[in-house]
């Protein structure tokens, strides 16, 4: 993507996406749909981002901040594609992607466009995100669906009209039926999680001990 410059320069804009999440555990489903978008829409590169109070888990105990952006630097440590920001976990308070996206926006500056990456089965949810027709304004979101579903959108169409239209898009991923819940419940029962999480991150979890004693 380029743009013609005051001078009459062409200047090519750059491609960035922006995976935000509480990552407790990430795991190979992350990564997976990091990557299909990342080589479908030609992003440069994708930056993770932990969350460090996601809003709509405030009444839900968590692993602590410094163990889920570790585990997500142990993911991504052998995609030279894939960043990790820790830009949540140094702000008080609740985690908005408003406020995400206008800081990387002020530190890239206006040539660098932003993919923020979603599950589509979050599209439903929108609509109670902090400021998020000024987010749809802002930004693309790339929604990852499984082969063959369809993400309800007519709520936020219903609300926002064009703007869902033109700054949503959706991407068939590759299927895998795994979630951070699930995994935190097979630890729970002494399962194994291996291949489901990277085995850097499944190392990680045993040597702290994590989610085992969750109730």
């Amino acid at each position: 993507m380029s743009a013609e410059t005051k001078e009459g320069k062409i200047q090519k804009r750059h491609r960035v996406g922006l995976l935000g999440g509480t990552f407790d555990p990430i795991h190979v489903g992350h990564l997976m749909m990091a990557e299909a978008v990342r080589s479908e829409y030609g992003l440069e590169k994708v930056i993770f981002i932990p969350a460090a109070v996601p809003p709509h888990k405030l009444n839900r105990h968590i692993a602590p901040a410094e163990d889920r952006y570790r585990m997500v630097l142990l993911a991504t440590q052998s995609n030279p594609y894939f960043e990790v920001s820790d830009i949540e976990l140094k702000r008080p308070g609740p985690s908005y992607s408003i406020d995400t996206v206008h800081a990387f926006l002020e530190e890239y500056g206006e040539d660098t466009d932003f993919f923020f990456i979603i599950g589509a089965d979050v599209i439903p949810d929108m609509g109670t995100w902090n400021r998020i027709e000024k987010l749809l304004e802002i930004c693309e979101f790339v929604a990852a669906q499984r082969p063959g579903c369809k993400p309800d959108s007519e709520e936020l169409r219903a609300r926002f009209g064009e703007l869902v239209a033109k700054h949503i898009h959706t991407l068939e991923t590759p299927e895998f039926e795994v979630s951070s819940t699930d995994i935190r419940e097979r630890l729970r029962k002494g399962h194994s999680i291996r291949y489901i999480v990277p085995p850097e991150v499944e190392e990680y979890i045993y040597q702290k001990g994590l989610y085992r004693d969750e109730l």
